[in-house]
């Protein structure tokens, strides 16, 4: 596969997850592109849901979709994030995204449409 080609299967996975999300009303979904920003990943998708169960629901509905690496925080609720290696999936209370911030911390990144 060229690189290229993989970067849009990349693309294509997180837009993918953001519509899961958006199918299970999370709310406030954005996606950013960390390729040239950051060694962590290449993408994060960021959400909010109403409630820890929502964000359970939404979280446990993703992993249907495509299993993860790695997933912290199912059982709190609160911040999830679900570990796609190349994508970042984080999905938030609304208390607990205005707290951290991931906004403001990747606020340079170029944000891909959804």
């Amino acid at each position: 596969m060229l690189k290229k080609d993989f970067d849009k299967s990349l693309i294509g996975l997180a837009k993918t997850l953001a519509r899961i999300i958006s199918d299970k009303k999370g709310e406030d979904i954005v996606i950013f592109d960390l390729r040239d920003i950051s060694p962590i990943t290449d993408f994060f998708v960021i959400a909010t849901g109403l409630s820890d169960i929502h964000n359970k629901t939404i979280a446990e509905y993703l992993t249907e979709y495509e299993k993860p690496d790695h997933i912290e925080g199912l059982e709190e609720g609160g911040w999830i994030l679900l570990d796609y290696i190349d994508v970042i999936v984080h999905i938030f209370s609304k208390e607990a995204r205005e707290f951290y911030g991931l906004e403001r911390l990747w606020g340079d990144a170029p944000q891909v449409k959804i």
